[in-house]
């Protein structure tokens, strides 16, 4: 399989499983329904809707910011997928499908319902302290390995081969 293939298929199966996922929990688990639900002593489901960005960043935007970050999204997601399709190494090209599957899974949840749906909550007790990550989802989840892939290939993947 070529890496763009490779790539490709990161890309759907990302966008898959994050859509899936968000889907069930919404519809069928009825997680808003339930509210906060302990899956293990450290990781709880947990329904929030995120109008902002990374870490609710520019949520109180309104309609304006929406079609903006929308907008933005769309530019990058072509930026991305045009340099996928350039990419020489299996790794990078699976880290940018992974990238963009899991920026069009947020944008699909923008859309649909003017918010990402984030629903994934990690925390940890310490000293009788609860410290809690900030809530995610799979697409997020897709985006981090995806830049993971990418800083690993860049700075520590096998060089490509040299043309005589």
């Amino acid at each position: 399989m070529t890496p763009v293939r490779l790539g490709v298929l990161a890309g759907i199966v990302a966008l898959v499983l994050d859509q899936v996922t968000k889907l069930w929990l919404l519809y069928g688990f009825e997680l808003a329904r339930k509210g906060v639900v302990q899956v293990l002593p450290f990781f709880d489901l947990v329904l929030a809707w995120n109008t902002g960005i990374s870490y609710g960043w520019f949520s109180g935007q309104g309609p304006t910011g929406q079609i903006l970050m929308l907008a933005f999204k769309a530019v990058a997601i072509v930026a991305l997928a045009i340099w996928m399709a350039r990419s020489t190494t299996k790794l990078a090209t699976i880290g940018l499908g992974l990238i963009i599957g899991g920026a069009i899974g947020n944008a699909i949840d923008r859309l649909a319902y003017g918010a990402v749906v984030d629903f994934a909550l990690l925390h940890a007790e310490i000293g009788g302290k609860i410290y809690n990550w900030y809530v995610f989802n799979i697409a997020d989840v897709a985006i981090v390995v995806g830049v993971a892939a990418l800083l690993y290939d860049s700075l520590i993947g096998l060089p490509a081969a040299k043309a005589p």
